[in-house]
């Protein structure tokens, strides 16, 4: 413990002096007196907020301390109000961090990342039709770098909706841009079977498990679509590891309740 607070206690001091010599260094003299670069400030005090918040909950005080640095330099900056929102979440004052996420959306509408945050912020709490218009929204970003990921939540949210045929398409959408997505993937195996075409759906789930990590989702589906095909051995192996990995998942148990059933 006290090794953590020494280097908290070193990286405040750092955090304070990069702070000063900015401000030090946009000093500029001329016809209308002194002036400070107040972006720049702003900027370095959001990154270094941002820096803390994703270094672990031990420095999230540093976090909050620059975020509402960043605000005094300017309210209504939504990247700030976007930092605060993501660590009041973190917090578990969800009340405090709804209102930042419509503060940073309210000054910025173009904002997309914050924008699929708070969608998965709504999603969490199964708000999934709010969650839905906000990744939606976002979706529809041409311009932003992470819209796969908005597709494929839209399509998360849509599945929650019971809208299969929308999440169909958002999970496919999601593949063109990033074709190895392994949410799309996995989502659109399961769409797949469910529909009873267990060829597509056992091509999803081979590319899947070509490069992701195997869940228990996944090993159930693969349990499902080998004994549709009557492929004995890897049907076995797919449950060998869902038991072995995931004893005590939902899936196991269904695994086990259809093996009981079928032993009848």
């Amino acid at each position: 413990m006290r090794l953590v607070l020494a280097r908290n206690s070193k990286s405040a001091l750092l955090a304070g002096l990069f702070i000063t010599l900015l401000l030090g260094g946009c000093v500029s003299t001329g016809p209308g007196g002194k002036s400070i670069d107040l972006d720049k400030a702003r900027e370095t005090h959001i990154q270094l907020g941002l820096r803390y918040l994703q270094s672990g909950s031990d420095n999230r005080e540093m976090a909050r301390h620059h975020f509402q640095e960043a605000l005094k330099l300017g309210k209504k900056d939504p990247r700030a109000h976007h930092g605060l929102a993501l660590l009041y979440q973190a917090d578990g004052e969800l009340n405090v961090a709804e209102s930042h996420f419509k503060k940073a959306l309210r000054y910025d509408r173009n904002f997309s990342m914050a924008r699929v945050n708070y969608g998965v912020f709504l999603y969490q709490q199964e708000r999934y039709r709010e969650a839905k218009a906000q990744f939606l929204t976002a979706s529809e970003d041409l311009t932003y770098n992470r819209r796969s990921f908005a597709l494929a939540n839209l399509g998360r949210a849509e599945l929650r909706l019971n809208e299969l045929d929308g999440a169909e398409r958002a999970f496919t959408k999601a593949l063109a841009l990033s074709p190895g997505l392994p949410v799309a993937l996995l989502e659109l195996a399961e769409l797949k079977f469910q529909k009873q075409d267990y060829e597509e759906a056992k091509q999803y789930l081979d590319r899947y498990t070509e490069k992701s990590r195997q869940v228990p989702q996944s090993l159930w589906l693969g349990i499902r679509i080998e004994k549709i095909f009557g492929n004995r051995d890897k049907e076995r192996s797919y449950a060998l590891a869902l038991k072995n990995l995931f004893p005590y998942s939902a899936e196991t148990l269904k695994y086990q309740e259809m093996k009981a059933e079928n032993e009848q």
